[in-house]
């Protein structure tokens, strides 16, 4: 419990450490031509790259480059055009001690994520991304946990502050995450899932026996129903037969045709629906599963375990 409280007052006293600097680099990294190439030693590095994805998820294109392999050939990799973003709790590492002569004689924008504002990286950086924090949460003041907790989030802040100012909307995030569920629920038709479902369809006269073969033959528990012309219709589930059989006579129950038991009007999609429209259609009308059509002439099945399949809902209630 005492580390998540001084971890949480780490990031708190983040917001004391936001000034003109930070407003700086946000502006050198926002007009830059090339990317943002964030370097990092230790811990510094696995937050570094961490912050890398979110750059790039955001809108910033963004490389990382660790410091100890930069001055052995990977500083070949800082364009001209680039932004570097150097990751530092101390800012006195000899690692980033020996890189940034290099990055100077490039001439390229240097920041400076520090703990320190008189450290060597802060002195020698452009523009300084202060980060300080009062001690790190274990008992010896010595593991880097704050100090990274508090780079992550500024580094969060840069990301989202420079996305925001992008005018960055979530249709341009799901264009960088088209598999992710985001992805998904932007750009995901009804279209790409029910072709590969099974369409159970049964004539209007058609008897009982036929409808409940139909029906479990192609396990979507429904089947349409078609009228002589090959249009939709209605629909029979298998709840309106477990209400028939409750219901109604039993004794004539393989009389009934499946005109008699359908619901005309069914509810439909068109292939160019939505699949999370879809879904929260299938929500709001408590089913669970929809007639793909155009016009009246049917075109497939949705089902809700293909959208939880999907990834769009995660259980089925």
């Amino acid at each position: 419990m005492r580390v998540i409280v001084d971890e949480a007052a780490a990031i708190s006293g983040l917001v004391s450490c936001l000034d003109d600097d930070f407003d700086q680099a946000i502006e050198k990294i926002l007009h830059a031509k090339g990317r943002l190439v964030v370097t990092g030693i230790g811990k510094s590095a696995l937050i570094g790259q961490k912050m890398v994805g979110t750059f790039n998820s955001t809108g910033t294109p963004a490389i990382f480059m660790h410091a100890a392999d930069a001055i052995h050939g990977d500083l070949g990799m800082v364009g001209a055009d680039d932004v570097v973003l150097a990751i530092s709790k101390s800012g006195n590492t000899p690692e980033i001690k020996a890189l940034v002569p290099f990055l100077k004689r490039l001439r390229v924008p240097l920041l400076g994520m520090v703990g320190s504002r008189s450290s060597y990286l802060a002195t020698h950086a452009d523009h300084v991304i202060f980060s300080f924090v009062r001690q790190e949460a274990d008992v010896h003041n010595l593991i880097p946990t704050s100090s990274t907790t508090a780079a992550l989030v500024m580094g969060d802040a840069m990301a989202l502050c420079l996305a925001e100012l992008r005018d960055f909307t979530p249709e341009n995030f799901a264009v960088f995450h088209p598999g992710g569920t985001l992805g998904k629920r932007l750009h995901l038709k009804v279209a790409d899932i029910y072709p590969s479902n099974p369409i159970p369809v049964v004539p209007l006269h058609a008897g009982l026996r036929e409808v409940i073969v139909e029906m479990t033959s192609k396990c979507l528990g429904v089947t349409a129903v078609l009228g002589g012309d090959g249009l939709l219709q209605g629909i029979i589930t298998d709840g309106d037969l477990r209400r028939m059989l409750t219901q109604g006579d039993t004794g004539q129950l393989f009389e009934l045709l499946a005109c008699d038991i359908m619901t005309r009007n069914p509810v439909t999609v068109s292939a160019e629906t939505d699949a999370i429209a879809a879904l929260e259609l299938m929500q709001s009308k408590s089913i669970s599963q929809l007639l793909v059509t155009e016009g009246k002439l049917l075109k497939g099945f949705v089902h809700l375990h293909d959208l939880v399949r999907e990834g769009l809902v995660s259980d089925v209630q």
